[in-house]
């Protein structure tokens, strides 16, 4: 499939930027990233072993992305095809034809957990086509009132985590070994401590450091988001059951630019400007509820793979063995079961 010229110049722009890799022997496990195959728009195995290869990315998590969903039979059986499509390109990464990566050892999906009760149906079907990779179930929350914030692609209702449909859907997870992946914006954060607080046998991951927004009623407005961004972060942190996934904000939502610019942001740049939201968050989770994130193609928008670790290994140069070993790998072994 022949991509479009925009995408050869999106290519273009991100080797402008390019560099080598830093500890290119420090083993990695990336806990989120897609996989997906539109028209003009394809991000599959070959495309994900062509990003990780200058790092030494051991094994991959797929979190949902509505993708490849069953076109035929029940309505809320169709995430299922999305787990179906997975498990065959984590079986096809398993077979070394791609190197050493293992991509999407481990596979969470999408469920829709308003059908309370009834979302043991959809939860088996999963586990039954992943036998051996599905962990967990992500159903994003991500809504905001203004109409110039794109809501998530599954379209939630407001204040979806506290419905009582949802929750009960949500307490199918824990007998089940389920983890819940948690998309949403920095306004919702507090609506997920509620959550982790009531239900605290489930595993929760904060995806995005929580989703910080920069556009909208919040561009410009970087200093007022991340003094509210702190204050529910610090508060979700006292969940034990919570981990956090560093990484997200070179989303263009995030309202950073870069996107925009001529030339796509150096590691150093990323580590100076993002550094203060991960290190906050690993003050407060400690390194052993964090793991570092790539969210790619997603935040392939605004800088390469490469860069992008190489800012998280930057803003890390000072921890520890140890603490570098659960932000970079050891985190997302344990949370995932990889």
């Amino acid at each position: 499939m022949t991509l479009p010229r925009e995408s050869d110049r999106h290519t273009a722009w991100l080797a402008s930027g390019d560099e080598d890799p830093l500890e290119p022997d420090l083993p990695i496990i990336d806990p989120h990233h897609h996989f997906w195959d539109h028209p003009g728009s394809r991000y599959l195995l070959g495309e994900l072993a062509a990003d990780t290869a200058k790092h030494r990315i051991e094994k991959t998590v797929f979190v949902e992305c509505g993708s490849m969903f069953r076109a035929d039979g029940p309505h809320a059986m169709k995430a299922v095809g999305e787990t179906e499509f997975v498990q065959g390109i984590a079986a096809q990464s398993a077979s070394g034809g791609y190197g050493p990566l293992r991509a999407a050892a481990g596979i969470v999906s999408h469920a829709d957990l308003l059908l309370g009760a009834a979302v043991d149906e959809v939860l088996e079907a999963h586990i039954a086509a992943s036998p051996n990779r599905f962990r967990g179930i992500r159903h994003s929350a991500a809504w905001h009132e203004s109409d110039r914030i794109r809501k998530s692609h599954s379209a939630p209702p407001p204040h979806m985590l506290a419905r009582p449909d949802f929750r009960e859907g949500f307490a199918r997870l824990a007998s089940r070994d389920l983890t819940f992946d948690a998309w949403l914006f920095h306004t919702q954060i507090d609506e997920l401590t509620d959550l982790a607080r009531t239900f605290e046998d489930t595993t929760i991951i904060l995806d995005h450091v929580g989703g910080p927004l920069g556009i909208g009623p919040f561009e410009g407005k970087h200093d007022e988001v991340f003094a509210a961004w702190r204050r529910s972060i610090s508060e979700i942190a006292r969940c034990p059951s919570v981990v956090v996934k560093l990484g997200g904000l070179p989303m263009p939502i995030c309202g950073f630019g870069w996107h925009k610019r001529p030339r796509p942001p150096s590691s150093i740049e990323l580590a100076e400007v993002l550094g203060p939201y991960y290190l906050h968050c690993i003050t407060e989770f400690g390194p052993e509820r964090c793991m570092f994130e790539s969210n790619f193609p997603v935040d392939k928008a605004s800088c390469s793979y490469t860069v992008l670790w190489n800012g998280f290994k930057r803003m890390t140069s000072a921890f520890t063995p140890s603490e570098r070993a659960a932000l970079f790998h050891d985190t997302a072994a344990r949370v995932y079961r990889l």
